[in-house]
């Protein structure tokens, strides 16, 4: 007689038939092993079966077997990488950046700078799958109280949420902890940047020429307020640059220095590339320049040499060296004088300046737009032309008059 056959189910220590997959280890630890989204066979372990079963004294503190079975589930039926989703914080922005590596210099010291924060920090050490909105938000408030500005934080946490989108294109998370706007945890206390009123440009102009100090430098403040130059593409400025049968000025690369070691690159955008034109206030400037320029160091840098701005030792000048003497300026410049500077000034100040007049005084703001460099029309007329109660009076008068 023919004996039935009989399927055993395996069991844990307490009886409970156990699932596919599953199995319970000598010391009584759980374990479910499965087969990932790329084939390969992963494992994953508890002290707990169920919710309800308590962990064992002395064991840490985590969610059961059948929970973790779940999530699982859940991210091979959604195709979540399982694997990818473990790594840091970290880790993700070193991918993130390692993809993106044709960057200017400065962006890679900003990288670095994140890097240095993430790793000092309890968020770089996070597997990505962890971090949630409230951490996002928590690190952003770590970064406040730690004495970095807002426009710093913000620009970090954009980097973090570029990786984090990466990481749910790459199928290793399902959301964003990064995709919140910084402004709804922190107040925006960036100083705004103005330009200087009709009135305050004529009484700068006036003291920087009297001032027998600053004296010196007013052919370079009536260059970068004339032309609207970005400090580097001024400070990048050789004598081949300066057509004065043309009037215009060639800007086709920035000057800067970074660690010590100065470098040439390409100006900030491609339509930075530009001719800029010379009103005759900065061609006399110029031939001044040129006239009274000092012997040049024998230095050539990315190829250029001859440069126009040297400092004591026959260097040429650098945007650090600029934004130093402007704050010595515009503090002897306030001792004298009731109405104060605007708060944030510096060389950028007078590029602000000078895109607002040419607004204020009708130009076509494509034409604007060229002249200042910028890739972006929304640049040239939200964040550089700014209007005032007076120029909008005037333009209203011209306009029904």
């Amino acid at each position: 007689m023919a004996r039935k056959a009989t399927s055993e189910k395996r069991r844990d220590n307490k009886n409970r038939v156990l699932r596919t997959g599953e199995s319970q280890r000598k010391d009584g630890r759980y374990v479910y092993n499965y087969i990932d989204t790329f084939g390969n066979p992963q494992s994953v372990y508890s002290w707990k079966l169920v919710p309800t079963d308590k962990i064992p004294a002395g064991k840490r503190k985590d969610i059961s077997l059948r929970e973790k079975e779940e999530e699982i589930q859940k991210d091979i039926f959604d195709g979540i990488d399982t694997i990818g989703k473990k790594m840091t914080v970290c880790q993700l922005y070193a991918k993130q950046i390692r993809h993106r590596a044709n960057v200017k210099e400065g962006t890679k010291q900003g990288r670095g700078q994140l890097m240095r924060i993430l790793k000092e920090d309890e968020l770089g050490a996070c597997p990505i799958e962890k971090v949630k909105l409230s951490d996002a938000k928590e690190w952003a408030l770590r970064m406040k109280e730690n004495g970095y500005a807002y426009k710093t934080i913000n620009n970090h946490k954009r980097s973090l949420k570029a990786a984090f989108y990466t990481a749910i294109q790459d199928d290793c998370i399902r959301k964003n902890p990064f995709d919140f706007q910084l402004s709804t945890v922190l107040e925006d206390d960036t100083e705004p940047k103005v330009p200087l009123s009709p009135t305050q440009e004529a009484s700068f102009l006036s003291f920087v020429q009297n001032d027998k100090v600053y004296q010196k430098y007013y052919d370079e403040i009536i260059i970068l307020l004339k032309t609207g130059l970005r400090i580097s593409e001024f400070c990048g400025l050789t004598d081949t640059d300066i057509h004065f049968d043309t009037r215009l000025v060639n800007v086709d690369h920035q000057l800067l220095k970074i660690s010590g070691s100065y470098y040439v690159d390409t100006p900030k955008t491609k339509s930075g590339v530009r001719q800029v034109p010379m009103c005759t206030m900065v061609c006399e400037a110029f031939e001044r320049v040129l006239k009274k320029r000092r012997q040049a160091a024998p230095i050539i840098v990315g190829g250029y040499s001859r440069f126009l701005f040297l400092n004591q030792k026959g260097l040429p000048k650098v945007a650090a060296d600029y934004q130093s003497m402007f704050r010595r300026l515009v503090k002897k410049y306030n001792k004298c004088h009731a109405e104060p500077l605007p708060k944030v000034m510096t060389p950028h100040t007078l590029r602000h300046t000078f895109c607002t007049n040419l607004a204020n005084a009708g130009m076509n703001p494509k034409a604007l737009q060229y002249i200042m460099g910028h890739s972006n029309i929304n640049m040239t007329l939200n964040y550089y032309a700014h209007a005032t109660p007076d120029n909008a009076i005037a333009e209203m008068e011209r306009l029904i008059a």
